[in-house]
């Protein structure tokens, strides 16, 4: 047998993170594990995705640092596309016009974050335009991971609801400023400056119409047909495929697209949206192949070299956070205790910055050599500790009933 056809039979059955072989089991094992910690640490199941994504980086198996690969890019969208969609429609905007200094206590603390790591990274000697990177990275809680630990552990209660609000609006204020650098750093010149604010004008203007047809189109389908169905479900998460394939076609934002529809579908009618669980079985998947990435996107030599100012950046955005959720507690109309479980809850960095900064990573620039390190030290940080510091911040709100999630295992 040629030598080239015997290899093109066994590759796929490779041991390695990347053929037919490697992925199914690491699929199984994520799957598996994620029920251990849920039935035995009652941990969300969650955890056991990003604890193999974890295992895989300090193998040496993990992610290039620039991003995945094309398929594995496209089932990261994908799955992200229906968090940012779920978690937008879980925002209503009723609520912040009653209660304004909740909106108050979002701006201020995503401000006071940005500026808090952007002067942190600077004392690191971080060239301006990484430091500017991280710090719109520093205002973002990932929406995903917030969502999904509050769903599977059946948390309620104002600091659930205020942790899922302010997670979606400081995505919605990471994702506009996002675009203004993606923006700045490709301009050359002067002459060049209008030419790419009539572009970012475009995208933004852009994504919020196509967000806006997506969530007009998920409503018509909801009013004829019954979302519990599996083939409802499958057309829901067509359209969110279509709307994801003209927006990479029109150069929009894939991010801000369903988080826009989400945040349209749940303040355009007077009716409660009440999302498909776990948007069907593919998007169940898909969600775990995103965290098992999410996890395994970084390397011990990555964390060796940024992991300093990664810290520093993390405690600078924390101390923000908290300083500002406590301050504004009382007059917001919550305690001393749930603004700390709040501040805690707040802590999480996922798929959704990952995204962002692969995006600004495709800006041909030697910035981005410095930049990578710092940011995805942070994100292996926050693998295992974002989903943990909402968990034990909304037990210490006394928001999660133990002996519910004792029965539901």
């Amino acid at each position: 047998m040629p030598e080239n056809l015997l290899s093109w039979i066994t590759l796929p059955w490779t041991l390695r993170p990347d053929t037919l072989l490697g992925a199914t089991l690491l699929l199984i094992l994520a799957a598996l594990l994620g029920e251990v910690v849920w039935r035995g640490l009652r941990w969300p199941r969650l955890m056991g995705y990003c604890i193999v994504g974890t295992v895989l980086a300090l193998s040496g198996g993990g992610l290039h640092p620039i991003g995945p690969p094309t398929a594995l890019r496209l089932a990261i969208d994908v799955a992200l596309s229906l968090l940012l969609f779920d978690a937008g429609s879980r925002l209503n905007l009723r609520w912040l016009r009653s209660n304004s200094l909740l909106l108050a206590t979002s701006l201020a603390e995503s401000v006071l974050s940005a500026v808090a790591v952007y002067f942190v990274a600077r004392m690191f000697n971080a060239p301006m335009v990484v430091s500017l990177a991280l710090a719109i990275v520093g205002m973002s809680v990932s929406p995903g991971v917030v969502l999904r630990v509050v769903s599977e552990c059946h948390a309620a209660g104002q600091v659930s609801e205020r942790v899922m609000a302010l997670s979606t609006l400081n995505t919605l204020y990471a994702l506009l400023a996002g675009r203004l650098l993606h923006g700045w750093l490709q301009v050359d010149s002067a002459d060049e400056v209008w030419g790419e604010m009539a572009r970012a004008l475009f995208s933004f203007c852009g994504s919020f119409l196509l967000g806006a047809a997506l969530a007009i189109a998920v409503a018509v389908i909801a009013r004829r047909l019954d979302l519990r169905n599996e083939n409802s479900t499958m057309l829901l998460l067509g359209f969110v495929l279509l709307a994801l394939v003209i927006a990479k076609t029109l150069q929009l934002s894939t991010l801000l697209v369903p988080l826009v529809a989400g945040i349209w579908l749940r303040n355009g009618s007077a009716r409660p949206w009440v999302w498909p669980r776990h948007f069907g079985t593919a998007g169940g998947v898909l969600v775990l192949v995103l965290f098992v990435a999410v996890g395994s996107a970084w390397s011990p030599a990555i964390v060796m070299e940024g992991g300093k100012l990664a810290a520093a950046v993390l405690l600078a955005r924390f101390a923000a956070k908290t300083l500002v959720v406590v301050s504004l507690a009382r007059p917001s109309g919550v305690s001393l205790r749930q603004a700390l479980a709040l501040s805690v809850s707040l802590l999480p960095l996922s798929a959704t910055a990952w995204v962002m900064m692969l995006d600004l990573a495709a800006v041909p620039s030697p910035w981005v050599r410095e930049l990578m390190p710092a940011f995805l030290s942070a994100l292996a940080w926050m693998a295992l500790l974002g989903p943990l510091a909402v968990l034990y911040g909304l037990r210490y709100a006394r928001e999660i009933d133990t002996g519910e999630m004792g029965r539901l295992k």
